[in-house]
């Protein structure tokens, strides 16, 4: 990585702390992701987006704020990035998917707090993501209770807004949501001084969806037998997804997903025959949370799909661009996101048909239920979860894990005697 240091030192970023985080992270990367063999050509990309994660993407967001434009920050697949990009804001996911910055979330949260929101809070409160100082705008929602708290945290910090996400879905909650983005709307408008125009809108829907078809075809090559990637370079993609610039990451993975293309004519998998084939629901996994998937793809499983927010809900379904006016849009944007299985929402039983679904389409032997600690929402689903598995006859298991390696061996083991289990079936 280029030298960014006058850069960070201008997002008052602090530099000795951020200094011990990048010395982490390149033999990280390295031993999960530059050891697998025969990569596809096109993950030079997104290897080259990590080793400048927090450099040439910087730079971008500091150029176009110099330009006197607007960058916002989000944590959630519920804020659309659709009326973002209507208002010239850059839209950037936001870090949290590390211990690393557990020791100063812990000033301001609880130790026993969801390991995602406490670095998220430590993240920001400590100075040591770049994302976050590039931001003029935090932009939360409320999904679940220790975001709703962190949400006020960090709003001593900084210019912070909240989406109320209904707790349901009936045609009131929709209509309650199609609301929400309107105000959504006109803090994005009083944010950058754009008006947020029906045919704006319409080119950022036709923008996102276009984004979408790109992560939908990635998920779709992984329905073959022949596994063309692996689910660790799966879910890298997915998570550059959240911060990459869209036009350029539209063109990047539909590169990717020509070469992965041609290697499923030629019938060249990364996994050999006989690699179970895992699909991963559950908590999301921000970056540079890649442990489970490479526990999995290091004990014998191939991950073949997530049934995560950094995963297929991230991408399936597109919104409806049919509307003419900014009413339209709202309902069909509201259509869209209220259409997300969250497992915040109760009841949530179209979940589950979606875990069915996608293990049948993706020909999984089995399901790894993750949850991340404290994670009270994931974890107490997982028994309805497993009961219609079970009536379906597919096998689960609940993986509860956090940030640090120390019990990598343990999962080691119980994901093996889980891979004999599905082997003598």
């Amino acid at each position: 990585m280029a030298d960014y240091k006058d850069l960070w030192q201008s997002l008052n970023i602090d530099l000795e702390k951020h200094d011990q985080l990048c010395e982490v992270l390149p033999k990280f990367y390295s031993e999960i992701y530059l050891s697998q063999e025969n990569r596809p050509k096109g993950m030079d990309y997104f290897n080259m987006v990590v080793s400048e994660i927090h450099g040439l993407r910087i730079k971008e967001l500091d150029d176009h704020r110099k330009q006197g434009n607007k960058v916002m920050g989000s944590f959630c697949v519920f804020v659309p990035d659709e009326l973002a990009l209507a208002a010239n804001v850059i839209n950037v996911g936001l870090c949290a998917g590390s211990d690393f910055w557990h020791p100063d979330g812990e000033k301001y949260v609880p130790q026993n707090t969801c390991p995602l929101v406490k670095a998220a809070v430590g993240a920001k409160m400590g100075n040591t993501c770049p994302y976050f100082n590039s931001c003029d705008l935090l932009v939360g929602e409320t999904t679940c209770d220790s975001k709703k708290k962190a949400w006020e945290i960090l709003d001593k910090e900084t210019d912070m807004y909240v989406i109320d996400l209904p707790q349901m879905k009936r045609e009131k909650d929709y209509e309650s949501f199609s609301d929400e983005l309107k105000l959504f709307k006109e803090k994005l408008e009083d944010l950058s001084g754009n008006e947020i125009t029906a045919n704006k809108v319409k080119e950022s829907i036709e923008l996102v969806n276009e984004k979408r078809k790109a992560l939908k075809r990635l998920y779709d090559l992984r329905k073959n037998e022949a596994l063309p990637i692996s689910g660790k370079d799966a879910l890298l993609i997915s998570q550059i997804a959240f911060y990459d610039d869209p036009k350029r990451f539209i063109q990047m993975t539909n590169e990717l997903c020509d070469e992965l293309d041609q290697r499923v004519s030629n019938n060249e998998s990364v996994f050999s025959k006989d690699t179970k084939r895992i699909l991963v629901s559950g908590t999301p996994m921000a970056v540079p949370n890649w442990k489970l998937h490479h526990v999995i793809e290091s004990s014998g499983g191939a991950v073949v799909c997530e049934e995560t927010c950094t995963g297929s809900r991230y991408f399936e379904n597109y919104v409806s661009n049919e509307g003419e006016t900014l009413e339209e849009q709202y309902k069909n944007l509201a259509n869209r996101y209220m259409g997300i299985n969250c497992a915040c929402f109760t009841p949530n039983n179209g979940r589950v048909d979606d875990i069915i679904r996608l293990y049948k389409e993706h020909k999984a032997d089995g399901v790894v239920y993750f949850t991340l600690p404290f994670c009270q929402t994931y974890s107490t689903e997982y028994k309805l979860v497993k009961e219609k598995l079970d009536k379906e006859g597919i096998p689960v298991t609940m993986i509860e894990t956090g940030y640090s390696l120390e019990d990598a061996g343990q999962l080691k083991t119980r994901l093996e005697a889980f891979f004999e289990v599905l082997e003598n079936r």
